[in-house]
């Protein structure tokens, strides 16, 4: 994708802009595929997109996304994927997330808090903390079995 670099200050306004579905449409993605899910925020003014994407080989890896601007990665969990080297060279071990930094994108990485994500392996827990960390308040519909 494409890189915008937005202020910090803007980045850290749309990720807490709250968001909800775009309809009621009933999401599912096959294993080895991914799909991405429009939101906008409450008053319509801005979209904004989930991504989510599941690995073919190892069902426990996935990686959820939440985007604005179509281009523009606001924050990023990778679940049971590799571990990411930061710009300074430090290496930090999955499941991490990516929080918008200004000047860097998408590129730096934290892991992902302990609190929020106890279980990584429960993907459906998982997705609905992630949804909570992006204030996706009006969740999308996910088909039972999905994960």
């Amino acid at each position: 994708m494409a890189e915008i670099n937005l202020p910090q200050a803007e980045a850290d306004q749309l990720i807490a802009l709250e968001k909800k579905r775009k309809d009621d449409s009933e999401w599912s993605f096959e294993v080895g595929k991914r799909v991405a899910i429009p939101l906008t925020s409450m008053d319509g003014r801005v979209d904004f997109w989930l991504d989510i994407s599941r690995a073919q080989i190892k069902l426990t890896k996935a990686t959820f996304q939440n985007r604005a601007r179509q281009v523009v990665i606001l924050m990023r969990l990778d679940l049971d994927g590799p571990p990411h080297r930061n710009p300074d060279g430090v290496e930090i071990p999955c499941p991490h997330l990516h929080i918008y930094r200004e000047g860097y994108g998408d590129k730096w990485a934290w892991p992902a808090p302990l609190e929020r994500y106890p279980n990584p392996s429960d993907m459906m827990a998982a997705l609905d903390a992630f949804m909570r960390d992006c204030n996706i308040t009006e969740q999308p519909f996910f088909q039972l079995g999905l994960f």
